[in-house]
């Protein structure tokens, strides 16, 4: 763009009067830019206007993004992100500067669907919803199934048309939503929330046909993935074709590259599950079969044992044992009892042998005091004492004469022994 021309001005002109000039000057000659630059200080107002600053190496302009403009932005704005701001140049004159009102913003080398998209996955992965150890399985006989989709698009044609041709055992509720535009995602969210009050429902589809990434879209809002996430059933996610990876799939407890394979997932194949059972009836048949076989084997053994043949005969076995172990019981009882009397006349013999009277019977007596006390030395015995004399077949009582000590007693016995 050529230079401006600089108006010369004899009169004096007030503050005012400068800036309505200028501002009109860069107003009407800057009315719609496209400007690269990288974003800095970036302030999201309470308001939901946006306040930013784009810059390069040499220079920077403050801009602003207002609410109407903010809220259609795909992709979160943040400080150093490098961007192609499409906007006019607008005067402030309270405060005397100039700043880009932008309309539209795309991130440089890159479209701004794919960057939204990155963006909600990284935050997404951060937080846990696409953990695998949180992933529920799928019923094996779901006995309702809710397909939150388009009740006029292809894909609830082609899910209908498998699940019922692979299984007839299964309710099919079709919960309609649109599948793209900008209300699309806030329906589809709501469908989520009510599919699990459905009564009996166990298992939940969403999703769509192909499309482009803008049509797809609805399904890589983030009001979706936390829909799919806080959903009670599991919830499986069939978003386009093969090679179209959506949040919705990331975040679902399983993801089907097509409508069609959500069919296939959702319930079991009528023709496997039927031969499936008849290999189980083959092979319960065959082992009832093996059990009775063997339980005819093992009672033929049974019947073959002595017990069986002969009843009694361990009866007669144990009695001839209870008989011969009594036998030995009496005989071990008098060798006991013998040995016994042996040895209480041994006892008794010794006993007998050191018993007193067999003393007095070799001309032994004892002699005592009037009250039986034995007399065991002539000490305190005087002439006059009453003593008793205990004789084998008696006893006598006496008088004492004389007491005469060992010394005198020994000298008389010697008096009397000599010739």
């Amino acid at each position: 763009m050529p230079a401006l021309p600089i108006p010369v001005e004899t009169e004096s002109l007030t503050v005012s009067e400068l800036t309505a000039r200028i501002k009109a000057l860069l107003e009407s000659h800057y009315a719609r830019v496209t400007v690269l630059g990288e974003i800095s200080n970036c302030r999201p107002a309470s308001s939901g206007h946006v306040y930013l600053t784009l810059k390069d190496d040499g220079a920077q302009i403050p801009a602003v993004i207002w609410r109407s403009r903010a809220g259609r932005i795909r992709f979160d704005l943040h400080n150093g992100l490098e961007v192609v701001a499409t906007g006019a140049v607008e005067v402030y004159a309270p405060h005397g500067k100039y700043q880009l009102i932008i309309d539209s913003v795309v991130p440089q080398g890159i479209g701004s669907l794919e960057l939204a998209f990155r963006q909600l996955q990284e935050k997404l992965a951060a937080e846990g919803l696409f953990a695998p150890e949180r992933k529920r399985p799928l019923p094996r006989f779901p006995r309702r199934i809710a397909l939150v989709t388009s009740p006029t698009g292809a894909a609830v044609r082609d899910m209908l048309q498998v699940i019922t041709r692979r299984w007839k055992g299964a309710d099919i509720v079709i919960v309609p939503v649109p599948v793209q535009g900008d209300a699309a995602a806030r329906q589809i969210a709501a469908a989520l929330q009510l599919a699990p009050e459905i009564p009996d429902v166990d298992v939940v589809v969403t999703g769509r046909g192909g499309g482009s990434l803008e049509d797809l879209w609805a399904f890589n809002e983030e009001i979706v993935a936390r829909a799919i996430f806080a959903c009670p059933i599991p919830v499986v996610s069939a978003v386009g074709h093969e090679s179209d990876v959506s949040i919705a799939d990331l975040v679902a407890d399983r993801r089907a590259l097509t409508p069609s394979e959500a069919g296939e997932l959702v319930v079991p194949d009528r023709v496997e599950v039927r031969a499936h059972l008849d290999r189980l009836r083959h092979r319960l048949i065959s082992a009832l079969r093996q059990r009775a076989k063997d339980a005819r084997a093992r009672l033929d053994w049974f019947a073959e044992r002595r017990i069986f043949t002969r009843p009694l005969q361990a009866v007669h076995d144990r009695t001839e044992r209870v008989d011969e172990l009594s036998d030995r019981m009496q005989r071990a009882m008098s060798l006991l009892l013998e040995r016994r009397k042996q040895k209480l006349a041994a006892v008794a013999g010794s006993l007998d042998a050191l018993s007193p009277f067999k003393v007095l019977q070799r001309g032994y007596s004892v002699t005592t005091h009037t009250d039986g006390r034995a007399i065991r030395s002539v000490q305190g015995i005087v002439a006059g004492d009453e003593i008793g004399t205990l004789l084998p077949d008696g006893s006598l009582t006496s008088r004492v004469e004389t007491v005469n000590l060992t010394a005198t007693l020994n000298s008389q016995l010697s008096t009397h022994s000599s010739p």
